[in-house]
């Protein structure tokens, strides 16, 4: 990850290549890329026919992938199921799941390869393991904010979080705006004491911009369908649309609370 300072002479190409991560999903197989933000693997796995495991990476320097990592997985695609340690956690669209340090086998699969699931995951290091948990969308108490006026209505769901499933130091939850509202995390802030990193989906054709870079140097990128933006601590983070749309966000560091966040007057940006 460059510093602020850097950003600010970065090309098109250069932010691309180092904020965005793409080709989540390739049927039959997982994806995953390890960041340099809270040492953070964002990937994906969209299983055809049979399970698709989750390996171990050199990277983690551990005998298994999760044995000092939590993770979480939210599917956005067909019906499947996600096996840790031999208990199976059921998951439809826009169900999660949280996994715990420790766990030594994960696999995920699909109800029906015709329509398959979609499991987009992040990974963090934790130092303490707590119970495995699956949770519904409905059981996630979406929070409605926003107005029709400002182009950002929208529906949070919290999954992983303090006053939800506990996690060592990951947070997660996913984010649905209404027909007709485009704009996400508006005003924005930055938030110095965690990373965010967000995943958009339910684009279709549409195209959006996220912008990120501290307030007074903005930049931006033009996202597609199923693409990641990387947001360091210090950068902001909001995008709007060409039209409606879905995000998960994704965090970790050293605190948990959701609204512990530098607000950003919107007359400040540059």
């Amino acid at each position: 990850m460059p510093r602020p300072q850097d950003v600010v002479s970065m090309s098109t190409q250069e932010l691309r290549d180092t904020f965005l991560v793409s080709s989540l999903f390739t049927p039959g197989q997982l994806n995953a890329t390890f960041t340099d933000l809270d040492r953070l693997v964002v990937g994906g796995a969209m299983p055809l026919g049979k399970p698709v495991e989750l390996p171990n990476h050199k990277e983690t320097g551990r005998a298994f992938f999760l044995e000092a990592r939590e993770l979480g997985a939210i599917n956005v695609g067909g019906a499947g199921k996600v096996v840790a340690d031999g208990k199976t956690f059921a998951l439809e669209n826009k169900d999660c799941v949280y996994l715990p340090m420790g766990t030594k086998s994960v696999s995920f699969e699909s109800a029906d390869e015709k329509k398959p699931a979609k499991f987009y995951f992040l990974s963090c290091p934790a130092h303490a393991a707590h119970p495995a948990r699956r949770m519904t969308s409905a059981e996630a108490s979406p929070v409605h904010l926003g107005s029709q006026e400002t182009s950002n209505k929208r529906t949070i769901y919290k999954f992983i979080h303090q006053g939800g499933i506990k996690s060592c130091q990951l947070v997660m939850g996913l984010t649905a705006l209404e027909p007709g509202n485009v704009w996400n995390s508006f005003p924005s802030h930055t938030h110095w004491r965690r990373t965010e990193i967000y995943f958009y989906f339910d684009l279709g054709e549409q195209i959006l911009s996220h912008f990120l870079g501290e307030p007074q140097q903005s930049r931006h990128m033009f996202l597609h369908n199923d693409e990641v933006a990387l947001s360091p601590n210090w950068s902001m983070h909001f995008g709007v649309g060409s039209g409606s749309y879905k995000f998960i966000w994704g965090m970790a560091g050293e605190n948990q609370v959701f609204d512990d966040m530098d607000q950003v007057k919107p007359l400040d940006l540059r």
